[in-house]
Protein backbone atom coordinates (compact mmCIF):
# COMPACT_ATOMS: atom_id res chain seq x y z
CA UNK A 1 0.00 0.00 0.00
CA UNK A 2 1.22 3.83 -0.75
CA UNK A 3 -0.07 6.91 0.12
CA UNK A 4 -2.11 7.64 -3.18
CA UNK A 5 -3.98 4.51 -2.17
CA UNK A 6 -5.66 7.12 0.44
CA UNK A 7 -7.30 9.59 -1.56
CA UNK A 8 -10.35 7.73 -2.53
CA UNK A 9 -10.65 6.14 1.39
CA UNK A 10 -12.55 7.85 4.22
CA UNK A 11 -10.36 6.44 6.53
CA UNK A 12 -11.47 3.16 9.24
CA UNK A 13 -11.55 5.71 11.84
CA UNK A 14 -14.08 8.23 9.90
CA UNK A 15 -16.51 6.08 9.28
CA UNK A 16 -20.21 5.87 10.72
CA UNK A 17 -20.68 4.05 14.07
CA UNK A 18 -19.05 3.49 17.43
CA UNK A 19 -20.48 4.25 20.66
CA UNK A 20 -22.24 7.42 20.85
CA UNK A 21 -21.19 8.16 17.62
CA UNK A 22 -24.43 11.01 17.15
CA UNK A 23 -21.84 13.39 18.64
CA UNK A 24 -18.20 11.82 18.99
CA UNK A 25 -16.38 11.38 15.74
CA UNK A 26 -13.60 9.78 16.68
CA UNK A 27 -11.12 8.68 19.88
CA UNK A 28 -7.22 8.97 19.51
CA UNK A 29 -4.76 7.62 22.00
CA UNK A 30 -1.32 8.78 21.85
CA UNK A 31 1.89 7.41 23.84
CA UNK A 32 5.03 9.85 23.51
CA UNK A 33 8.31 7.45 23.70
CA UNK A 34 11.79 8.71 23.70
CA UNK A 35 15.14 5.71 22.94
CA UNK A 36 17.06 6.01 25.81
CA UNK A 37 20.39 7.16 25.71
CA UNK A 38 19.80 9.89 22.67
CA UNK A 39 19.40 13.36 22.79
CA UNK A 40 15.91 14.84 22.87
CA UNK A 41 15.61 16.39 19.51
CA UNK A 42 15.92 19.64 20.43
CA UNK A 43 19.69 19.00 20.88
CA UNK A 44 19.90 15.86 18.67
CA UNK A 45 22.40 16.12 15.86
CA UNK A 46 21.59 15.63 12.37
CA UNK A 47 23.25 12.22 12.44
CA UNK A 48 21.50 11.40 15.67
CA UNK A 49 18.26 11.70 14.52
CA UNK A 50 18.99 9.79 11.29
CA UNK A 51 19.89 7.13 13.97
CA UNK A 52 17.15 6.93 15.75
CA UNK A 53 14.79 7.30 12.68
CA UNK A 54 17.02 3.94 11.45
CA UNK A 55 16.50 2.60 14.99
CA UNK A 56 12.95 2.93 15.20
CA UNK A 57 11.70 2.05 11.49
CA UNK A 58 13.71 -1.27 12.00
CA UNK A 59 12.30 -2.19 15.50
CA UNK A 60 8.51 -1.33 13.61
CA UNK A 61 9.49 -3.55 10.64
CA UNK A 62 10.56 -6.14 12.80
CA UNK A 63 7.15 -6.49 15.03
CA UNK A 64 4.77 -8.45 13.66
CA UNK A 65 1.81 -5.11 13.64
CA UNK A 66 4.55 -3.68 11.67
CA UNK A 67 3.90 -6.04 8.37
CA UNK A 68 0.61 -4.22 8.07
CA UNK A 69 2.26 -0.96 7.74
CA UNK A 70 3.66 1.19 5.14
CA UNK A 71 6.14 3.95 5.71
CA UNK A 72 6.10 7.40 4.38
CA UNK A 73 9.77 9.44 4.65
CA UNK A 74 8.23 12.65 5.59
CA UNK A 75 11.45 14.19 4.97
CA UNK A 76 11.37 13.49 1.18
CA UNK A 77 7.61 14.02 0.81
CA UNK A 78 6.40 17.27 -0.64
CA UNK A 79 4.77 19.68 0.91
CA UNK A 80 1.27 18.59 -0.40
CA UNK A 81 1.65 15.05 0.74
CA UNK A 82 2.49 16.42 4.04
CA UNK A 83 -0.75 18.58 4.22
CA UNK A 84 -2.50 15.42 3.30
CA UNK A 85 -1.63 13.40 6.21
CA UNK A 86 -2.17 16.06 8.42
CA UNK A 87 -5.48 16.57 7.29
CA UNK A 88 -6.49 12.80 7.70
CA UNK A 89 -4.83 13.11 11.35
CA UNK A 90 -1.68 10.92 10.62
CA UNK A 91 0.86 13.47 11.32
CA UNK A 92 0.47 16.78 13.09
CA UNK A 93 1.23 19.96 11.77
CA UNK A 94 4.38 20.14 13.81
CA UNK A 95 5.54 16.83 11.89
CA UNK A 96 4.92 18.05 8.50
CA UNK A 97 6.72 21.39 9.02
CA UNK A 98 9.67 20.14 10.82
CA UNK A 99 13.47 19.31 9.66
CA UNK A 100 15.29 16.65 9.20
CA UNK A 101 15.33 12.71 9.62
CA UNK A 102 11.65 11.53 10.25
CA UNK A 103 9.10 9.48 9.05
CA UNK A 104 5.25 8.20 10.02
CA UNK A 105 4.49 3.94 9.97
CA UNK A 106 0.86 3.90 9.24
CA UNK A 107 -1.09 0.33 8.96
CA UNK A 108 -3.20 -0.19 6.06
CA UNK A 109 -6.49 1.02 7.66
CA UNK A 110 -4.90 3.99 9.20
CA UNK A 111 -6.12 3.24 12.73
CA UNK A 112 -2.63 3.16 13.95
CA UNK A 113 0.07 5.76 12.93
CA UNK A 114 3.85 6.13 14.28
CA UNK A 115 5.02 9.12 13.94
CA UNK A 116 9.28 9.22 14.51
CA UNK A 117 11.35 12.52 15.44
CA UNK A 118 8.05 14.73 15.58
CA UNK A 119 8.78 16.43 19.24
CA UNK A 120 9.80 12.93 20.85
CA UNK A 121 11.43 10.53 18.81
CA UNK A 122 8.35 8.13 19.15
CA UNK A 123 4.53 9.08 19.11
CA UNK A 124 2.53 6.08 19.14
CA UNK A 125 -1.06 7.22 17.76
CA UNK A 126 -4.10 4.80 17.57
CA UNK A 127 -7.46 5.78 16.35
CA UNK A 128 -10.90 4.52 16.43
CA UNK A 129 -14.53 5.89 15.63
CA UNK A 130 -16.54 6.76 17.79
CA UNK A 131 -16.08 6.43 21.97
CA UNK A 132 -13.96 3.73 21.81
CA UNK A 133 -11.17 4.41 24.58
CA UNK A 134 -10.98 0.62 25.92
CA UNK A 135 -10.39 -0.35 22.39
CA UNK A 136 -7.68 1.61 21.65
CA UNK A 137 -5.86 1.64 24.93
CA UNK A 138 -5.84 -1.83 24.01
CA UNK A 139 -3.88 -1.48 21.08
CA UNK A 140 -1.73 1.10 22.02
CA UNK A 141 -0.59 -0.60 25.10
CA UNK A 142 -0.04 -3.61 22.50
CA UNK A 143 2.22 -1.85 20.36
CA UNK A 144 4.14 -0.12 22.93
CA UNK A 145 4.83 -3.65 24.67
CA UNK A 146 6.13 -4.77 21.42
CA UNK A 147 8.69 -2.11 20.49
CA UNK A 148 9.65 -2.11 24.35
CA UNK A 149 11.00 -5.67 23.88
CA UNK A 150 12.83 -4.29 21.24
CA UNK A 151 14.32 -0.88 21.94
CA UNK A 152 14.94 0.98 25.24
CA UNK A 153 12.83 3.49 25.78
CA UNK A 154 14.29 6.60 28.50
CA UNK A 155 12.56 6.25 32.19
CA UNK A 156 12.92 7.36 35.13
CA UNK A 157 12.11 5.66 38.22
CA UNK A 158 10.34 8.55 40.21
CA UNK A 159 9.20 10.79 36.99
CA UNK A 160 8.12 7.77 34.50
CA UNK A 161 8.45 7.64 30.79
CA UNK A 162 10.58 10.78 30.07
CA UNK A 163 9.95 13.10 27.16
CA UNK A 164 10.58 16.45 25.47
CA UNK A 165 7.91 18.51 27.01
CA UNK A 166 7.64 18.25 30.60
CA UNK A 167 3.66 18.21 30.74
CA UNK A 168 3.64 14.54 28.34
CA UNK A 169 6.54 12.63 31.66
CA UNK A 170 5.04 10.34 33.74
CA UNK A 171 2.78 8.20 31.14
CA UNK A 172 3.31 9.77 27.86
CA UNK A 173 -0.53 9.16 27.35
CA UNK A 174 -2.51 11.56 25.86
CA UNK A 175 -6.26 11.13 25.27
CA UNK A 176 -8.40 13.02 22.18
CA UNK A 177 -11.80 12.70 21.74
CA UNK A 178 -13.26 14.63 18.95
CA UNK A 179 -16.64 15.88 19.05
CA UNK A 180 -19.25 17.52 17.05
CA UNK A 181 -21.05 19.98 19.27
CA UNK A 182 -23.18 22.13 16.38
CA UNK A 183 -26.22 22.53 19.17
CA UNK A 184 -24.12 24.32 21.81
CA UNK A 185 -22.82 26.52 19.20
CA UNK A 186 -26.16 27.57 18.02
CA UNK A 187 -27.11 27.83 22.06
CA UNK A 188 -24.71 29.77 22.92
CA UNK A 189 -23.62 27.02 25.65
CA UNK A 190 -20.42 26.14 24.20
CA UNK A 191 -18.35 28.34 26.27
CA UNK A 192 -19.91 26.53 29.50
CA UNK A 193 -18.40 23.55 28.42
CA UNK A 194 -15.14 25.54 27.44
CA UNK A 195 -14.93 26.76 30.97
CA UNK A 196 -15.71 23.40 32.94
CA UNK A 197 -12.95 21.99 30.70
CA UNK A 198 -10.35 24.26 32.08
CA UNK A 199 -11.59 23.79 35.56
CA UNK A 200 -11.10 20.08 34.80
CA UNK A 201 -7.26 20.45 33.17
CA UNK A 202 -8.72 19.58 29.90
CA UNK A 203 -7.48 21.39 26.78
CA UNK A 204 -10.25 21.95 24.13
CA UNK A 205 -8.84 22.81 20.86
CA UNK A 206 -9.68 22.52 16.28
CA UNK A 207 -10.13 20.28 14.14
CA UNK A 208 -6.66 19.93 13.03
CA UNK A 209 -5.51 19.89 16.99
CA UNK A 210 -3.22 22.87 18.79
CA UNK A 211 -3.38 25.94 17.14
CA UNK A 212 -6.53 25.69 15.36
CA UNK A 213 -10.01 27.33 15.10
CA UNK A 214 -12.91 24.75 15.55
CA UNK A 215 -14.26 24.35 12.40
CA UNK A 216 -17.30 22.47 11.12
CA UNK A 217 -18.29 22.46 14.90
CA UNK A 218 -15.76 20.03 15.48
CA UNK A 219 -13.87 20.59 18.95
CA UNK A 220 -10.99 17.96 20.23
CA UNK A 221 -10.75 17.82 23.81
CA UNK A 222 -7.97 15.88 26.13
CA UNK A 223 -5.88 15.94 28.92
CA UNK A 224 -3.24 18.37 29.35
CA UNK A 225 -1.39 16.75 32.19
CA UNK A 226 -0.04 13.02 32.41
CA UNK A 227 2.20 13.20 35.39
CA UNK A 228 1.05 11.68 38.81
CA UNK A 229 -2.04 9.82 36.77
CA UNK A 230 -2.02 6.23 35.85
CA UNK A 231 -3.06 5.31 32.33
CA UNK A 232 -6.08 3.89 33.77
CA UNK A 233 -6.80 7.09 35.94
CA UNK A 234 -6.62 8.99 32.48
CA UNK A 235 -8.81 6.67 30.93
CA UNK A 236 -11.66 6.33 33.65
CA UNK A 237 -11.75 10.34 33.44
CA UNK A 238 -13.25 10.00 30.12
CA UNK A 239 -14.93 7.21 30.04
CA UNK A 240 -17.13 7.68 32.89
CA UNK A 241 -17.04 11.76 33.29
CA UNK A 242 -15.42 14.14 31.04
CA UNK A 243 -17.09 12.52 27.76
CA UNK A 244 -20.40 11.42 28.43
CA UNK A 245 -21.06 14.36 29.97
CA UNK A 246 -20.37 16.85 27.22
CA UNK A 247 -22.74 14.41 24.75
CA UNK A 248 -25.22 14.72 27.32
CA UNK A 249 -25.16 18.17 27.35
CA UNK A 250 -25.02 18.27 22.88
CA UNK A 251 -28.01 16.18 23.15
CA UNK A 252 -29.72 18.20 25.30
CA UNK A 253 -29.57 21.38 23.53
CA UNK A 254 -30.41 19.00 20.38
CA UNK A 255 -33.42 18.57 21.97
CA UNK A 256 -34.02 21.50 23.28
CA UNK A 257 -33.94 23.36 19.46
CA UNK A 258 -36.23 20.83 18.14
CA UNK A 259 -38.57 21.33 20.89
CA UNK A 260 -38.65 24.95 20.73
CA UNK A 261 -36.98 26.06 17.30
CA UNK A 262 -38.04 24.06 15.26
CA UNK A 263 -38.52 26.16 12.46
CA UNK A 264 -35.13 28.19 13.05
CA UNK A 265 -33.50 24.56 13.55
CA UNK A 266 -34.95 23.31 10.03
CA UNK A 267 -34.13 26.64 8.21
CA UNK A 268 -30.36 26.30 9.36
CA UNK A 269 -30.31 22.63 7.86
CA UNK A 270 -32.15 23.40 4.99
CA UNK A 271 -29.89 26.27 3.84
CA UNK A 272 -26.91 24.50 4.11
CA UNK A 273 -28.21 21.45 2.23
CA UNK A 274 -29.77 23.90 -0.61
CA UNK A 275 -26.20 26.09 -0.61
CA UNK A 276 -24.13 23.18 -1.05
CA UNK A 277 -26.26 21.89 -3.88
CA UNK A 278 -26.45 25.02 -5.80
CA UNK A 279 -22.67 26.18 -4.96
CA UNK A 280 -20.19 27.29 -7.45
CA UNK A 281 -17.63 28.24 -5.48
CA UNK A 282 -17.01 27.34 -1.76
CA UNK A 283 -14.20 27.84 0.72
CA UNK A 284 -12.94 25.29 2.87
CA UNK A 285 -14.16 26.88 5.96
CA UNK A 286 -17.82 28.05 4.73
CA UNK A 287 -18.01 24.28 3.48
CA UNK A 288 -17.42 22.74 6.96
CA UNK A 289 -19.16 24.95 8.72
CA UNK A 290 -22.56 24.06 6.36
CA UNK A 291 -21.66 20.68 6.59
CA UNK A 292 -22.22 20.67 9.94
CA UNK A 293 -25.51 22.02 9.69
CA UNK A 294 -26.02 18.88 7.45
CA UNK A 295 -24.57 16.47 9.34
CA UNK A 296 -26.74 17.64 12.93
CA UNK A 297 -30.08 17.32 10.19
CA UNK A 298 -28.90 13.67 9.36
CA UNK A 299 -28.57 12.88 13.04
CA UNK A 300 -31.89 14.65 14.23
CA UNK A 301 -33.58 12.66 11.28
CA UNK A 302 -34.53 16.11 9.37
CA UNK A 303 -33.03 15.36 6.59
CA UNK A 304 -33.56 11.24 5.34
CA UNK A 305 -31.65 10.89 1.91
CA UNK A 306 -28.31 11.41 2.79
CA UNK A 307 -26.19 8.62 5.53
CA UNK A 308 -23.77 9.91 7.79
CA UNK A 309 -20.89 7.97 5.71
CA UNK A 310 -21.32 10.33 3.32
CA UNK A 311 -20.46 13.72 5.25
CA UNK A 312 -17.76 12.36 6.92
CA UNK A 313 -16.02 12.03 2.91
CA UNK A 314 -16.92 15.26 2.28
CA UNK A 315 -15.21 16.76 5.70
CA UNK A 316 -12.58 15.30 4.67
CA UNK A 317 -12.09 15.37 0.45
CA UNK A 318 -13.03 18.95 0.76
CA UNK A 319 -10.06 19.39 2.41
CA UNK A 320 -7.17 21.65 0.22
CA UNK A 321 -5.09 18.72 -0.19
CA UNK A 322 -7.11 15.93 -0.58
CA UNK A 323 -8.98 17.90 -3.36
CA UNK A 324 -5.90 18.62 -5.25
CA UNK A 325 -4.88 14.81 -4.94
CA UNK A 326 -8.17 13.89 -6.45
CA UNK A 327 -7.89 16.21 -9.03
CA UNK A 328 -3.73 14.87 -9.78
CA UNK A 329 -2.45 18.58 -9.81
CA UNK A 330 -2.07 21.60 -8.18
CA UNK A 331 -4.69 24.03 -7.08
CA UNK A 332 -4.77 28.07 -6.56
CA UNK A 333 -7.07 28.91 -3.95
CA UNK A 334 -9.82 30.21 -6.34
CA UNK A 335 -9.48 26.91 -8.42
CA UNK A 336 -9.59 24.99 -4.78
CA UNK A 337 -12.87 26.81 -4.34
CA UNK A 338 -14.62 25.58 -7.85
CA UNK A 339 -13.54 22.08 -7.68
CA UNK A 340 -14.80 21.95 -4.30
CA UNK A 341 -18.24 23.26 -5.04
CA UNK A 342 -18.80 20.89 -7.67
CA UNK A 343 -17.45 17.59 -5.51
CA UNK A 344 -19.93 18.38 -2.97
CA UNK A 345 -22.92 19.16 -5.84
CA UNK A 346 -21.99 15.37 -7.69
CA UNK A 347 -21.76 13.72 -3.97
CA UNK A 348 -25.35 15.67 -2.77
CA UNK A 349 -26.66 14.43 -6.13
CA UNK A 350 -26.04 11.08 -6.07
CA UNK A 351 -27.47 10.95 -2.68
CA UNK A 352 -30.63 12.34 -4.08
CA UNK A 353 -33.55 9.76 -4.45
CA UNK A 354 -34.34 8.73 -7.76
CA UNK A 355 -37.59 10.23 -9.03
CA UNK A 356 -38.37 7.26 -11.32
Amino acid sequence: MKLDDLVHSPGEWLQTGGPMSDVVISTRIRLARNLAGYNFLGRATPDQRRKIERTLFEAISASDFGKNTFYVDIDKSDMLDRQFLVERHLISRQHAEGEGSRGVAISNTETLALMINEEDHLRIQVLRRGLNLDDAWEETSRVDAALESLVDFAFHKQYGYMTACPTNCGTGLRVSVMLHLPALKLTNEIEKVFRAAKEMRLAVRGLHGEGTDALGDLFQISNQVTLGYSEEEILTGFRADVIPSIVRYEQEARRVLTKNKPAALDDKIWRALGTLENARAISSDEALFLLSHLRMGVVLDRIKHIDLSAISEMFLATQSAHLQKRCGQRLDGEERSVARAEYIRQKLSQARPSRN
